[in-house]
């Protein structure tokens, strides 16, 4: 399987729309989704530190390995 974004599973207990951790990461909607969708190829540490900092979160929230 790879990689699980758990992006969605995050805002939901945050209880943040797409548009407002856009607004707070200053990142584009569209970019979200794809991350959000699990579709993204790559992510840099800088974006998934806004994140987290966004969603209160570490890393190993929003990321999980599954064999």
């Amino acid at each position: 399987m790879g990689l699980i974004v758990n992006l969605d599973v995050m805002m939901a207990k945050r209880k943040m729309s797409l548009n407002e951790l856009s607004a707070k990461v200053d990142i584009t909607i569209a970019n979200l989704s794809v991350l959000k969708t699990g579709k993204a190829k790559a992510i840099r540490f800088s974006t998934l530190e806004a994140i987290c900092d966004a969603l209160d979160c570490q890393p190993g929230d929003l990321l999980e390995y599954r064999k």
